[in-house]
């Protein structure tokens, strides 16, 4: 099993989802955890008081605003003063078919997926490099390696993701950062609860394992990566989609 204790860590998006499955790993695993919420500081209060441990915290982060990512990355190392690892998970969808997308669904998808992710690695990556350690894990998607109808916006902001990662990685491996992926399938979650029978039948026919992934799945692949167990990998994109792409 991954042991975090004594690391700190910081999840964008923790607050529902994927996001609060990792959050909930991480700590359980002794991690010190700070993660953000866009909208519903309900969950998060919520999700904060289920947590292992002591210092754990949660801020209010909106990833297309420059300056909002400036102060919550300033905030979560003012209070850790060292950061041994961030989860970019955080992000957005705004489907529809190309011909019928407006440009600002376009522009926003990847204003907060690709952009957002730019903002906080590249915030969190100083206080990293001064402490000569950390690893990054940035959340993409399947659908950022196979391409989905409907989804042009969002698969590209994915796989805009894994080639910013492999480059970052290439910069700062000699400090020894390490910064992966981790490409989730279907998840079962609140988004797909909502799916009529028909659509997850047709789903799960892509998927060799023959079922959705918990988001706890994806969050121990997180835990393994954010750990030590993992520290000779680096500008990898570890797939977590039950043999339904195998690239």
């Amino acid at each position: 099993m991954s042991d975090l204790k004594a690391k700190k860590i910081f999840v964008t998006g923790g607050s529902r989802g994927i996001g609060a499955a990792i959050v909930q790993v991480l700590a359980q695993k002794g991690a010190t955890v700070a993660f953000t919420y866009s909208s519903r500081e309900d969950a998060a209060a919520k999700l904060l008081s289920t947590l292992p441990g002591t210092g754990h915290f949660y801020l209010q982060m909106d990833l297309a605003k420059e300056a909002s990512v400036q102060a919550a990355v300033e905030q979560v190392v003012s209070k850790f003063g060292e950061v041994d690892g961030v989860v970019n998970n955080a992000g957005i969808t705004k489907d529809g078919l190309l011909l019928r997308m407006k440009p600002e669904d376009f522009d926003s998808v990847i204003q907060a997926n690709l952009r957002g992710g730019f903002l906080v690695t590249k915030a969190m990556l100083k206080p990293m490099l001064k402490s000569r350690k950390g690893s990054i894990v940035n959340i993409t998607s399947v659908i950022g390696q196979t391409g989905n109808a409907g989804q042009a916006n969002y698969a590209a902001s994915k796989a805009g993701t894994e080639a910013f990662s492999k480059s970052i990685a290439l910069e700062v491996a000699s400090r020894n950062i390490r910064v992966n992926c981790i490409a989730p399938g279907f998840i079962a979650t609140e988004m797909t609860h909502v799916l009529s029978e028909e659509v997850k039948k047709a789903i799960l026919a892509k998927i060799p394992l023959e079922r959705m992934a918990s988001p706890e799945e994806v969050a121990y692949a997180a835990a393994f990566l954010l750990s030590d167990e993992s520290k000779y990998i680096t500008g990898q994109t570890l797939g977590v989609n039950g043999g339904m792409y195998m690239g």
